[in-house]
């Protein structure tokens, strides 16, 4: 079923996509990330910098390789998440290894805890008390 009505928007944003990917393998290489995600070396690179400025995700150097982790607790920046952590987001549990979310499947770490389900908007809860 190949359709126009879904042209023109995905459901994940490339940088969702390029912490997927860093959660599922820390060690895999710019080149191996560009290619799960179908973007360019450049715009994967830029990804990552952005990210790990943002506080998503750290980089560690150990001669020519680079391992990437995701920090599990960072808030995600949407209102509408209302501070949901990243980790949560990803089906990732914080206290794994990152060697063990890399080996896995998301079910291991609580993605299959139930759907995630929003927090009531600060409103509702500000009027539900003056209410009382």
């Amino acid at each position: 079923m190949n359709d126009a009505r879904g042209a023109g928007w995905t459901f994940l944003t490339n940088h969702a996509r390029v912490l997927t990917a860093v959660a599922r393998d820390p060690e895999m290489r710019v080149r191996d990330i560009a290619s799960a995600c179908l973007l360019t070396e450049r715009t994967v690179q830029h990804i990552l910098a952005e990210l790990e400025q943002s506080g998503y995700l750290s980089r560690t150097r150990t001669g020519r390789r680079t391992t990437y982790r995701v920090i599990p607790g960072t808030a995600l920046r949407h209102p509408a998440d209302g501070g949901r952590p990243v980790a949560e987001a990803l089906g990732i549990r914080a206290d794994l290894g990152t060697e063990a979310r890399a080996r896995e499947p998301a079910a291991a770490y609580g993605a299959a805890a139930g759907p995630w389900q929003p927090r009531e908007p600060s409103y509702a809860r500000e009027r539900d008390t003056a209410e009382e």
